[in-house]
């Protein structure tokens, strides 16, 4: 059996995580403590969103336990070297790829039993990131803009039974993110954390049950009353 000859960028980065072979090309965040953190703790099944991809370890992890996986990342080159990782790591037949910006590029359904967030959560000057790879941790004033994006559009997307994994610093304020998904009626926990010079980075569990589908709905009811 012939196998497929890959093609790796020639400014990349080789690295090993487990069984896994992971190349970082240029512009694409490299797996850290924070993409860790989460990687530790996973235990997909079902339909799987990996929000914000990268170098794509964590879609890699999760299609070895998931039914299939949906990665997305607004940076292109994220995208690319994604996709070379899944196929160099064998499995691609079980992983999509999408560029766009969060949930843009999905229907509005409540179709994923698991979502990932490895959110850029380093507080900024500027709201708009200055090149591609920035996109990984400007989190815009406050560490916040894109987390609170995230909470408002994440709820319509996951399944009742369902779980977030997010992951951000206490730099950008873990207690408003706990609080804006239990107003939603999610249950929410702090289930791992990892102490640094500057920052803790937390690892926050997202549970959704019929109570908190029933709030949400009311919620969006009230919205457009």
């Amino acid at each position: 059996m012939k196998h497929r000859r890959h093609e790796i960028p020639r400014y990349s980065k080789k690295i090993k995580f487990g069984d896994l072979t992971l190349h970082i090309s240029n512009n694409v965040y490299e797996p850290a403590e924070d993409t860790f953190l989460i990687a530790k703790n996973l235990k997909a099944e079902g339909l799987v969103l990996d929000m914000g991809t990268g170098c794509g370890i964590l879609s890699i992890l999760a299609a070895c336990k998931a039914k299939h996986v949906i990665a997305v990342d607004i940076n292109p080159y994220a995208a690319k070297c994604a996709k070379l990782n899944v196929e160099i790591n064998e499995v691609s037949s079980k992983v999509d790829i999408i560029v766009g910006d969060l949930f843009t590029p999905l229907i509005e359904r409540p179709i994923f039993d698991m979502i990932l967030f490895n959110a850029p959560y380093l507080p900024t000057e500027d709201s708009e990131p200055k090149s591609p790879i920035e996109y990984a941790w400007s989190g815009g004033r406050g560490g916040r803009e894109v987390i609170d994006s995230f909470i408002r559009q994440a709820p319509k997307y996951l399944k009742v039974g369902g779980k977030i994994l997010i992951v951000q610093s206490s730099l950008s304020n873990v207690e408003k993110t706990i609080r804006e998904f239990s107003k939603q009626g999610f249950q929410v926990r702090i289930i791992d954390r990892q102490n640094l010079f500057f920052e803790t980075i937390v690892l926050i569990e997202v549970f959704k049950d019929m109570l908190s589908e029933d709030i949400s709905v009311s919620n969006r009811k009230e919205k457009f009353a």
